[in-house]
């Protein structure tokens, strides 16, 4: 049982592990991105992309940190203390998902992207 136990802490290790380089890859391509972008001080789209880079890299990563606690606590420490602090970190981490996602995508998770918008040419002769 113990080697299980040790296998499993190795395994949330590995998946927290994952989610960190993810949020720090993310963070250092979407700069990477931006800062090699033509005049990127000025261009309201390069900041965008900037940011939406670096929101989808600290969603997808708290992701696997969610799951990595998860696997720890649930499996490892199963004390109704520490169950209580996973429960709070996930709600933090949860709300924290669904602020970002709102703020990179625009929209709820549980709702369907905008369409987008047509623009309308005000030089044809259409009506």
């Amino acid at each position: 049982m113990s080697y299980f136990l040790s296998l499993i802490t190795t395994i949330s290790l590995i998946i927290e592990f994952l989610g960190v380089l993810i949020i720090v890859s993310g963070f250092g391509i979407a700069t990477w991105r931006f800062l090699k972008h033509h005049h990127f001080y000025d261009n309201r789209h390069a900041y965008l992309e900037y940011r939406h880079g670096v929101g989808r890299s600290i969603l997808l990563g708290l992701d696997f940190l969610i799951a990595g606690d998860l696997i720890k606590t649930v499996i490892v420490m199963n004390s109704s203390e520490q169950v209580a602090t996973l429960a709070a970190v996930v709600l933090i981490r949860t709300f924290l998902g669904f602020t970002l996602h709102v703020e990179v995508e625009g929209h709820w998770p549980w709702k369907p992207p905008h369409p987008p918008q047509r623009r309308q040419n005000h030089l044809s002769d259409d009506p």
